[in-house]
């Protein structure tokens, strides 16, 4: 296997992926092996079933080892249910005007360092933007001429809970001695939203299955995260609970209808399953895919309101995620209860420009800029 190849392991809320690949040409990717497995998932911080987990890395590494031999380094991607974000301003002062250098960003950094309280870990930090004493924002300081520097940092703190997990799945393969943590929420951030939307704030959601996480980026870091147990599975359950059909009929009929379709009135849905044929109107499943969707909703407001920076009236929301393409005509109704622009985003890559591959695309990116660097 060629030595610039990463692997790594994404774990969403109703699969986990494995992948190995590298670079290719025009911001392409090369995949050299891609496997995913179902789960149970994970919600309010914590995984529903340790062995349904554990049975889903296994499937994935298994296949993932055998294909690419002699692996020994995988990053995982942290889902925001187990990240906390905690942001923190810093100055460092200099006795006369001097050039900026490496260093001092480094002694900015470690000045700004949370302290582990053994619950939760640092994976990684960013800065949004340094301030020159001049009062300029900039991205790269380094060179410019001050007696001072104030950064905006943010560092991605990961349960120590969900290490153990991690550790616990991996212990069947010694063969993976160099485990990396990448905050997910940091990789969207970086990969989705150009960096021109990123030097004011841009709005980020990732509508998962389980899970979703709604977080605002500034610069190269991230002002606020914060994720919530209700994704589009959550709606299918709804729509069997409500209108009494088995959860997976209610899943076909979310898939199936199209919230914007005109003459639905009188028109019915249906669909064969364990032998029987289940018929339900097209305006009750709309109806209550429409209430599912509310909640979402309310729950992207909570969100939004716990900000506290600057103002988001204005601006669209960046959606992304597997429960985006489930529901024709879901991110209209959002735009329209949230009263905002809705902007689909997806990894710029042949076969794989839709929103369900994003999280997997901006590990793989990350992981690739970070093994370049450790180089």
């Amino acid at each position: 296997m060629r030595s610039s190849y990463v692997a790594v392991l994404d774990i969403r809320s109703s699969d986990i992926t494995a992948v190995v690949g590298d670079r290719g040409v025009n911001s392409t990717f090369i995949i050299k092996s891609k496997y995913t497995a179902q789960y149970d998932g994970y919600a309010e911080g914590d995984l529903l079933d340790m062995d349904s987990f554990k049975a889903a890395v296994s499937n994935v590494l298994s296949r993932t080892l055998a294909s690419n031999k002699g692996l020994k380094a995988i990053y995982i991607g942290v889902p925001g249910e187990f990240i906390k974000l905690i942001n923190a301003d810093e100055t460092l002062s200099f006795e006369t005007v001097k050039r900026i250098t490496p260093q001092d960003l480094k002694e900015l950094r470690l000045m700004a360092t949370p302290k582990s309280d053994g619950v939760w870990t640092e994976i990684r930090h960013g800065c949004l933007y340094y301030v020159l004493s001049d009062k300029r924002k900039v991205i790269d300081p380094v060179g410019a001429m001050g007696d001072s520097l104030k950064g905006r940092f943010c560092f991605y703190m990961c349960s120590q809970a969900f290490i153990a997990c991690v550790q616990a799945a991996l212990k069947p393969f010694p063969q993976l001695t160099d485990i990396r943590l990448i905050p997910l929420v940091h990789a969207e951030a970086m990969y989705l939203i150009e960096p021109e939307k990123r030097d004011d704030v841009a709005v980020l959601f990732d509508l998962g299955y389980i899970s979703s996480t709604y977080s605002v980026i500034c610069g190269n870091g991230v002002l606020y995260t914060g994720s919530f147990s209700v994704g589009i599975g959550h709606i299918a359950f709804y729509v069997s609970e409500e209108l009494e059909i088995p959860f997976e009929v209610a899943s076909t009929f979310i898939s199936t209808v199209n919230l914007n379709a005109r003459g639905n009135y009188g028109a019915e849905e249906e669909c064969m399953y364990d032998g029987q044929l289940y018929r339900v109107t097209t305006t009750d499943i709309c109806d209550k895919i429409r209430d599912g969707l509310d909640f979402i909703c309310s729950s992207i407001n909570e969100c939004a309101d716990s900000f506290r920076g600057a103002n988001l009236s204005l601006k669209p929301i960046n959606i992304t995620g597997e429960g985006v393409k489930v529901i024709r005509g879901a991110t209209d109704h959002l735009a329209s209860r949230l009263e905002k622009g809705i902007e689909v985003v997806s990894p710029k890559v042949p076969y794989y420009d839709k929103p369900q591959f994003s999280s997997t695309f901006s590990l793989l990116n990350m992981a690739l800029d970070d093994a370049l660097a450790s180089r």
